[in-house]
Formats: C-alpha cells, sequence, structure tokens
C-alpha cells in the first residue's frame, strides 16, 4: 500500500493563497492516479482535482477551475494544490488520495488510500 500525508493547510484571508503538498511512501507515487478532495462539516466529500500518473493531464472540479492547480513530482513522490483566489467557501479539510483508475475521476469511490487530511481556513 501506499500512505499518503498531507500538509500545508493553515489560516488565510480572502484572496489569498495556499499550497497544499501531499507526500506519498510505501510505493511510488507514480503508481497511482491522485486526487484531492475537500470537506467542510455537515457537507459531503467534494472533489477538487485531480491528475494522472505521469502529469499530463489534470481535472478540476468547476468552483476551483482557474483558481487551484494540481502537480505532481513524481521523483519526490509528492502531489501538490496551488490554491490561489481562495474564497471562505473553499474552508474545508483537504485530503490527497491514491487511485488505480487511468484517469482522476471524481468519485472517491475510486480512490484507494486516503491521506489524513489538512485544515484550510478562509476568512473573510
Amino acid at each position: 500500500q501506499v500512505q499518503l500525508v498531507e500538509s500545508g493547510g493553515g489560516l488565510v484571508q480572502a484572496g489569498g493563497s495556499l499550497r497544499l503538498s501531499c507526500a506519498a511512501s510505501g510505493r511510488p507515487s507514480s503508481n497511482y492516479v491522485m486526487g484531492w478532495f475537500r470537506q467542510a462539516p455537515g457537507k459531503e466529500r467534494e472533489f477538487v482535482a485531480g491528475i494522472t500518473r505521469s502529469g499530463g493531464s489534470r481535472t478540476y472540479a468547476d468552483s476551483v477551475k482557474g483558481r487551484f492547480t494540481i502537480s505532481r513530482d513524481n521523483a519526490k513522490n509528492t502531489v501538490s494544490l496551488q490554491m490561489n483566489s481562495l474564497k471562505p467557501e473553499d474552508t474545508a479539510v483537504y485530503s490527497c488520495a491514491a487511485a488505480s483508475t487511468y484517469l482522476p475521476l471524481p468519485g472517491d469511490r475510486n480512490y484507494d488510500y486516503w491521506g489524513q487530511g489538512t485544515q484550510v481556513t478562509v476568512s473573510s
């Protein structure tokens, strides 16, 4: 299995930026399609962004398109989520996840491994 650990969360003012990182260990991260999800209190877990094994294709939830960028560095076994123009609605626990699908599908049922999550709080 692969272990995933997120970092980079914190408190930021609306309009600000944060960069989240996900470090993979146990298996090469290149074995997996990677995704970022978020969950706010009382809400369902939501797909945010996904990236293919090589990093050649990326997909985003409509709510974050143009603001967030997912990337990966397989040599370092890391996946990142650059979040710009943050809004209070982005406040959530953000988790990275690994899947064995060919594409980073938005359904969380496709992902087999999950990190513990990192809190992102955006104040207005």
